[in-house]
């Protein structure tokens, strides 16, 4: 059996929450001794409430928090403790799409700079960002290319900011691309749009991803297994089809009838 792409092996984060008077402060646990894995070229679903650790694993592999305890391991490196360039060379191979792409995407920067901008951190010669900035935005759906590369995030819609967040993160085709609720701020068309869009990036360059969500609708079309969290704890594992047609969990079964509705049918009985 190949090896992982990723692999967290016993991670823990603790945040300490501030107490008042007398009372010493709480240590919380955000994940607690995690082990998961990823294959190349797989997309894992992490699922849960919110509050559940999904976040902050995603931030944790990506080295924007670094963990208490346990091992992070990407492409057969251990990279929990890398700081510096080396964590650079790291990050050059993974990318974050983020719920909401005005976090994402500077303001006062043109989208063909925003798109240009990953090219540039990785050292790709200038007269090379330009063809590539073009194909990744074509690639996305938002086209012709020269009628966006000019445009401020301000000018476009929502669904076409989420296409450049997207155009953002593939044009330096990353080995993994960690997805933070990326469709929740869309409408139900826009987000089967963007799901599909993602797949098909998926496809075409072998992108290995971890979606991160709490909608099993989305986990569903997207995903190839499912990671299902609660209190910072892995709760189910396993592939998707199998986990939400006949969840093991009690928790999976209630995110699972909240999804489809049936928590609100329950309650108005």
């Amino acid at each position: 059996m190949s090896e992982p792409l990723l692999a967290l092996r016993g991670v823990s984060r603790t945040f300490v929450r501030e107490q008042r008077m007398w009372r010493r402060d709480e240590k919380v646990y955000a994940v607690n001794r995690v082990d998961l894995s990823v294959a190349a070229g797989e997309t894992l679903a992490l699922v849960g409430a919110s509050g559940a650790g999904k976040s902050t694993i995603g931030l944790m592999v990506l080295g924007i928090e670094s963990p208490d305890e346990g091992q992070i391991v990407f492409e057969g490196r251990d990279i929990t403790c890398l700081r510096g360039r080396a964590r650079q060379r790291v990050r050059h191979r993974m990318h974050l799409i983020l719920q909401d792409p005005y976090q994402s995407l500077h303001p006062g920067m043109r989208v063909g700079e925003a798109v240009a901008e990953p090219l540039a951190i990785a050292g790709v010669e200038r007269s090379e960002r330009g063809p590539r900035v073009a194909r990744a935005l074509q690639n996305v759906g938002l086209a012709p290319p020269e009628e966006f590369l000019r445009r401020h995030p301000h000018e476009l819609s929502g669904g076409q900011r989420q296409r450049v967040a997207m155009a953002r993160a593939f044009v330096g085709r990353p080995r993994l691309v960690v997805a933070d609720e990326p469709t929740s701020m869309l409408d139900a068309t826009l987000r089967t749009e963007i799901l599909a869009l993602m797949a098909r990036m998926r496809d075409e360059l072998g992108t290995t991803f971890i979606l991160i969500t709490h909608d099993l609708a989305s986990a569903r079309l997207l995903a190839d297994r499912v990671a299902v969290m609660r209190g910072g704890e892995i709760v189910e594992e396993g592939a998707t089809d199998r986990v939400l047609a006949a969840p093991s969990n009690e928790y999976t079964e209630i995110l699972l009838a909240a999804s489809e509705g049936r928590l609100i049918e329950q309650e108005r009985q």
